[in-house]
């Protein structure tokens, strides 16, 4: 079965279990401790019901956008994920092409497998560089400094892994970044021939943004060093637009726009981090309502379809991003299935569009 058998997220993801090994699906899929967490997040997108509205006239329905006053094709984009290029080679660049055909965001995570500057390329500059700050912070203000000579106009700075969570799915299968292969994963490996064998001819997936003088890059080192002082020095390093991801309380952000930061993106790190979190999806309209309607807010974290990116518009984002459902799809049938799940994200959102009455996502949040 190939991209034609993918009619809905959910059969991206049972694709892809059977596609990848289980060390990689579970990297990709798991979430912190009993996955609670997830589970949370997941009832709040259903507990949402949408408005149905009849007799309207919903012939022209327009998916277009805009961020950080750029347009859009979609009202959607790519967040930002390591190691994309476990799921297929040349994922990375299979997302910087979407980017670059639909005019939208593609994140570029700090533990990209492909370097930043080539992503952004192929994206024809749709692309934003995602930063961790981790140990003493040298190495990532020298990320800063490539970010900004590669032509990176955004930048994320993602707070909520002070330290990395407990996965027990991917630790139960001694997940390693970069790979150490016993005895265990060389037979999760042979017993998923399809991904090994493009694996050995592709080669192994790297932290490509690490291969840099004087900087090695320790996916277990801590990150808490990171505070405000961090952030104003960030903020006087770069010129651009300044994001800050991870973010689900309230007096945070109302702080956060007070430093002069540009956007928040509401997140739970799709659940991989701290499994009582609330759920992102309660937080977003406290959020809208502390900063107001004109400041900038998006989300990600727990989108599975196009329904569901447009409960969190209504809900007050003004730009959502989908994540490793989009891993899925690559895993499930390469291109192909990341175009097929990309149009069946488009097609639930426009017909949830029609089916509520509307022909636009231009919101009014001044009367919300």
């Amino acid at each position: 079965m190939g991209a034609d058998a993918i009619h809905s997220a959910e059969d991206a993801r049972r694709l892809a279990k059977r596609r990848l090994p289980w060390m990689v699906f579970d990297y990709i899929d798991g979430s912190a401790g009993a996955e609670t967490g997830a589970a949370r997040n997941r009832a709040a997108l259903d507990a949402m019901t949408l408005r149905p509205r009849i007799l309207r006239d919903v012939s022209e329905r327009s998916l277009s956008s805009s961020v950080f006053g750029k347009p859009t094709k979609r009202p959607f984009g790519i967040a930002p994920m390591g190691m994309c290029n476990l799921s297929a080679p040349g994922a990375d660049l299979m997302l910087a092409k979407m980017a670059a055909k639909y005019a939208v965001p593609h994140g570029v995570s700090t533990v990209a497998s492909t370097p930043m500057e080539k992503i952004i390329e192929v994206a024809e500059g749709n692309a934003w560089f995602q930063l961790y700050f981790s140990g003493d912070g040298a190495g990532t203000f020298k990320l800063v400094e490539r970010a900004k000579a590669a032509g990176y106009e955004t930048l994320v700075l993602t707070v909520d892994v002070p330290e990395v969570g407990r996965r027990p799915r991917e630790l139960r299968h001694g997940f390693k970044m970069p790979f150490r292969i016993g005895p265990r994963q060389f037979i999760d490996f042979a017993l998923h021939p399809r991904w090994s064998i493009s694996g050995l001819i592709h080669g192994k997936p790297q932290m490509a943004n690490f291969e840099m003088d004087g900087y090695e890059f320790d996916r277990t080192e801590s990150r808490a060093k990171a505070d405000w002082d961090t952030l104003a020095r960030l903020r006087d390093a770069w010129p651009g637009n300044l994001v800050v991801k991870g973010v689900l309380d309230v007096e945070d952000a109302v702080a956060l726009k007070k430093a002069g930061v540009d956007a928040i993106q509401v997140s739970s790190h799709g659940a991989r981090q701290l499994e009582s979190a609330p759920a992102p999806f309660e937080v977003l309209p406290l959020m809208r309502a502390a900063l107001g309607p004109d400041y900038p807010l998006f989300f990600d974290s727990g989108l599975r379809s196009g329904e569901d990116a447009l409960k969190a518009l209504m809900a007050g984002a003004d730009f959502v991003f989908f994540g490793r459902i989009l891993q899925f799809a690559m895993a499930a049938a390469g291109r192909e299935g990341l175009n097929q799940l990309w149009n069946v994200l488009s097609d639930e959102m426009s017909i949830a569009m029609a089916q509520t009455g509307m022909t636009h996502l231009k919101f009014d949040r001044r009367n919300a």
